[in-house]
């Protein structure tokens, strides 16, 4: 039995990692923003000092889709920032024996060539909307790396891509493109209405990675990697966000028109990782194809609907909403 705390653990990705190292018999500390702000040395010092823990996962991030990234590059940059900076900081004064950290593909260069590969992290700038939090998030690579060289601390660095699955952010003001999707069409079939609105074109591509399948990854890594150099996860597959609606269409089964809304920005042109080192490195895989994954969230979010709210506040992390990726809780 290891003791690990996992920051962000009460969020999408934390909230089924969390799961995944209790049912292995780990014992897991999860920290609530009421108790431990991150961007404050003095909470995360707090929290160190309490949990001791032998393994640390820093999933805890501020994060939206484009319309969140654009109503707050500030706060995205500086929480971002301070919580990396600070849980790194902690780990070496408390000796922590391992640290994985989570970035983001935000920190990707705008134009970097398809597919993305770790060495290119630094050929350009980000795409603009995502920049504050990409360029935060890859601070926290910088400082991985030289508190490993200075201070030996093992931190390894991993840079999911998008993910979805069940238990997403479908908050329309905050969520990425798939809930965002699943929720309209679902929102616009039970109202009866025939056209939904898209931003931007549809001509972008994303790669999507299933939940399960990130927390594999992530585990993964703890056990079998001990470098330097940052390593993507993904499953190599680039989609238009034009084919992703239609999935989306076919997963909920709505027949209305889509209308695509080009005055809205498209982000990031497009995005496919090169996921071989993870699978060179740490034998990483992803299993769980798009059409199935887009399944289970589906059938996630219609259940979710049909609870009462009495239960579905029973059915959170202990405080704040399990689906917002805010904070360490």
């Amino acid at each position: 039995m290891t003791r690990v705390l996992v920051t962000g653990g009460a969020g999408f990705l934390g909230c089924h990692l969390v799961e995944r190292l209790a049912r292995e018999g780990h014992e897991v500390v999860v920290p609530r923003s009421a108790d431990h702000d991150l961007t404050e040395m003095a909470d995360t010092a707090r929290l160190f000092d309490a949990a001791s823990p032998e393994l640390v996962f820093h999933l805890a991030a501020e994060v939206g889709g484009i319309g969140a990234n654009r109503a707050n590059p500030g706060r995205y940059w500086y929480a971002n920032l301070l919580m990396g900076v600070h849980v790194l900081e902690q780990a070496r004064l408390h000796r922590t024996p391992k640290l994985v950290l989570a970035g983001t593909i935000c920190s990707y260069p705008k134009h970097a060539p398809v597919p993305f590969r770790e060495d290119d992290l630094w050929d350009g700038y980000p795409e603009e909307t995502n920049a504050p939090y990409g360029v935060a998030k890859k601070a926290i690579l910088v400082g991985a790396q030289s508190y490993r060289v200075q201070y030996g601390l093992n931190a390894v660095y991993l840079l999911p891509v998008n993910l979805y699955g069940p238990r997403d952010n479908f908050d329309l003001e905050t969520s990425h493109v798939i809930p965002a999707l699943i929720r309209k069409m679902l929102e616009a079939e039970r109202r009866g209405e025939d056209e939904i609105t898209l931003w931007g074109d549809g001509t972008p591509t994303r790669e999507f990675l299933y939940v399960e399948d990130c927390v594999e990854g992530l585990l993964l890594a703890a056990e079998r990697y001990d470098g330097a150099e940052p390593v993507n996860l993904g499953t190599g597959e680039e989609l238009a966000i034009r084919d992703l609606a239609e999935l989306v269409r076919e997963a909920t089964g709505y027949r209305g028109h889509i209308r695509w809304d080009t005055s809205k920005p498209n982000g990031q042109p497009r995005r496919r990782l090169d996921t071989s080192r993870a699978e060179e490195l740490f034998g990483f895989r992803a299993r769980v194809p798009l059409r199935e994954g887009l399944a289970r969230t589906v059938d996630w979010y219609r259940a979710s609907r049909e609870v009462p709210a009495a239960h579905a506040q029973a059915r959170r992390w202990g405080g704040g909403h399990p689906n917002k990726r805010k904070g360490p809780g």
